[in-house]
């Protein structure tokens, strides 16, 4: 998500490495109400007279409201919102008033009250501003800072300026796989309505209406309404839009003003890297726990196909659907979504075929799945109990557990399930990886625990093809036992494929050296000296070609020279 967390951060607040108290900031000092102190390094004095609320204030760009008195160093008065009973907004920053004023105004908080002494060259200077100010006049102004109003160029190019109407709730922004539902109003730089909605939905990716709609809304928070002043590039362009129903016509080169309130959204969530399995949350859960692999959980669902046929529907007029997480008692994507849930929260999960029922029609209690269907299934998570953690177990329990994780791979692996095997033997190894409270016993039970399961989970990467987490696991097995065969010729096969021929044959020698008559170790050694057999002759050819190349381009050369001297002239 956007870090956009409206709190101060390490680098807004220096702190006394002593006190633990903020340090005095030249350009915006801790005043005490009474107290005055320079600002920055150009003579510019700020008294405060009044403290303000809370701790933020405002920036470049901000549109500031104030009431404010100003009077010559001798007490003439030469200006007064107060006296025309109006209040004064400009945007700060911008060139809009006197320098002073940009400097002095962002260090004030909401309510706060300041008397600026302003010099020359940060007011009217030589010039003065003729009849009230004489030149090189100092300056004073009284000034209440009464609101301000938050303006951001989104895209940081002037673009997209974003004013901020009504402030959100909390800290998150949507993402582009997420479903914003908006209230919108676009116009003309003359007010003419041109596109009206009181409530769309779309997904924050693909937009909606013009690009600067999906991208203000990126930066917004639930609640927030803005005002969003629009160049062409980020609305119609060049050749602006015709006219369209109830939509008004789009000028070339238009700047639009558009009223946006982010009413809420539905965060999406890729629960796969390959974004075969997406989770879209219809309602949010409770707390902050999930469920973890081998928890039973309990839910509501219904299964549906694109064209809206419903194949399964559990635990809506019975008894709430119950089953195990990463047991295969449901279709690999759901499994994977509804740990990623909370308790009581809803959720759309669409799930691509490869996640689901695969290349095979497969009945289901209400409908036919026909092949490489995508279909989408609406959970309720009522309730789970969580597999009990490795911090919840004592010594015994915790090497009980990896045991039966271990077996529960050895089962897996025989069923070519690799990728579900190798997840057992990592958990298993988690339970017993920090031993140091363990009894010798015990330390001896999980080291044949850790080499074991390592030795297996190596064997699920070399059927995976990946050889690197294959040769890292075989070596924290001989890092436990330096003579263990398997470890030796797993790494081998590991490393052949890695292309690292030296670390190979040391490896296979050693095996050999432990284990002479090992059928398997002498086998993946004359595949060894195939690989190596083949590398040289790839080398040579390599090198021949280059060789070749090099002697063609010599005898080029050559005969360039030759071609260039003059013949030698007899004499007679």
């Amino acid at each position: 998500m956007d870090d956009d967390f409206e709190l101060p951060t390490s680098s807004d607040v220096n702190m006394d490495e002593d006190m633990g108290i903020p340090e005095d900031d030249p350009v915006n000092p801790i005043l005490k109400e009474g107290e005055e102190k320079e600002i920055g390094k150009n003579g510019l004095k700020k008294k405060l007279v009044k403290e303000g609320e809370g701790w933020e204030t405002p920036s470049a760009g901000d549109e500031v409201e104030v009431h404010y008195t100003g009077t010559l160093l001798d007490g003439t008065q030469f200006d007064s919102s107060r006296d025309r009973g109006t209040s004064f907004k400009f945007k700060l920053g911008q060139g809009q008033v006197i320098k002073g004023w940009d400097e002095g105004i962002k260090s004030m908080k909401k309510g706060e009250k300041a008397i600026f002494t302003i010099p020359p060259e940060l007011a009217y200077g030589e010039s003065g501003s003729p009849p009230a100010i004489p030149p090189n006049a100092i300056l004073q102004f009284d000034v209440e800072l009464l609101s301000w109003t938050s303006i951001k160029d989104i895209c940081k190019d002037g673009g997209i300026f974003k004013k901020i109407l009504t402030k959100g709730e909390k800290w998150e922004n949507p993402k582009d796989l997420d479903e914003a539902f908006v209230k919108y109003e676009a116009r003309l730089e003359d007010g003419t309505l041109i596109s009206k909605s009181d409530g769309v939905e779309f997904n924050v990716g693909n937009g909606y209406f013009c690009p600067a709609l999906s991208k203000s809304v990126k930066t917004m928070k639930k609640g927030e309404k803005v005002l969003l002043t629009v160049k062409p590039q980020y609305a119609f362009g060049e050749s602006g839009r015709p006219a369209s129903g109830d939509e008004g016509a789009v000028p070339p080169n238009a700047t639009l003003q558009i009223t946006v309130e982010l009413v809420s959204w539905k965060a999406v969530s890729e629960i796969t890297k390959d974004k075969k399995v997406l989770k879209k949350i219809l309602k949010e859960g409770e707390g902050y726990e999930r469920p973890n692999d081998g928890a039973v959980v309990q839910v509501k669902l219904i299964g549906k196909l694109d064209d809206g046929t419903i194949f399964t529907k559990k635990g809506h007029e019975e008894e709430p659907f119950e089953f195990k997480v990463d047991e295969e008692q449901v279709v690999d994507g759901l499994d994977r979504a509804v740990k990623k849930m909370k308790k009581g929260e809803v959720a759309l999960v669409t799930i691509q075929p490869e996640y689901a029922f695969g290349p095979s029609e497969t009945q289901q209690e209400l409908a036919i799945v026909p092949a490489n269907a995508t279909v989408d299934y609406e959970v309720e998570l009522l309730s789970f109990v969580k597999d009990k953690e490795s911090w919840e177990m004592n010594t015994q329990e915790k090497i009980e557990a990896a045991g039966k994780k271990k077996e529960e791979g050895n089962a897996l692996f025989k069923a070519a399930k690799y990728e579900r095997a190798s997840k057992r033997y990592e958990k298993a190894v988690r339970f017993i990886d920090h031993d140091s409270s363990f009894s010798e016993e015990e330390k001896k039970q999980a080291k044949v625990l850790k080499i074991t399961c390592n030795l297996n989970n190596a064997a699920c990467k070399l059927k995976l093809k990946d050889y690197k987490q294959a040769e890292r696991l075989c070596t924290k097995v001989l890092e436990l036992d330096s003579r263990n065969v398997k470890a030796l010729y797993r790494r081998a096969q590991a490393c052949i494929q890695l292309v690292d021929l030296d670390l190979a044959e040391l490896d296979i020698k050693k095996a050999l050296e432990i284990d002479p008559d090992n059928r398997d170790v002498k086998l993946e050694y004359k595949i060894l000296k195939e690989k190596v057999r083949e590398y040289n002759k790839k080398d040579a050819q390599f090198y021949g070609t280059i060789f070749s190349k090099m002697n063609k381009l010599e005898q080029a050369r050559s005969s360039k020279v030759e071609a260039k001297q003059e013949p030698v002239s007899s004499v007679g």
